[in-house]
């Protein structure tokens, strides 16, 4: 039982490693470049965007099975699934607009 303690300590550990270098690599390329670090702004911004309209748009309603929850944390629950929402029908629109262009060539 003690090695598959430490075969789970170690894979935590590799997780951990992996996902900070996975964070951490592609700072250090958009440093040497700045013009990416526009791009990947425009990106977070245009998100950003999109979460707002999300947000306001989405109400704070409550119902009685779920009373736990605040006004507020409903409305942003209500943000995020219509955010995801729009990000499905754009990407959805986007492959059939992708497809129709290469039939149409």
């Amino acid at each position: 039982m003690d090695s598959i303690d430490v075969a789970l300590y170690i894979s935590y550990t590799l997780t951990i490693l992996a996902g900070l270098a996975a964070i951490v690599f592609p700072i250090i390329n958009s440093v040497s470049d700045p013009k990416s670090l526009v791009k990947a702004g425009a990106g977070l911004g245009a998100l950003l965007v999109i979460f707002l309209i999300s947000w306001a748009i989405s109400g704070s309603d409550v119902t009685a099975a779920y009373a736990d929850l605040s006004p507020s944390l409903s409305k942003f629950i209500g943000g995020l699934l219509t955010m995801m929402y729009v990000l499905t029908g754009l990407a959805l629109v986007g492959i059939v607009y992708t497809e129709v262009s290469k039939a149409i060539k």
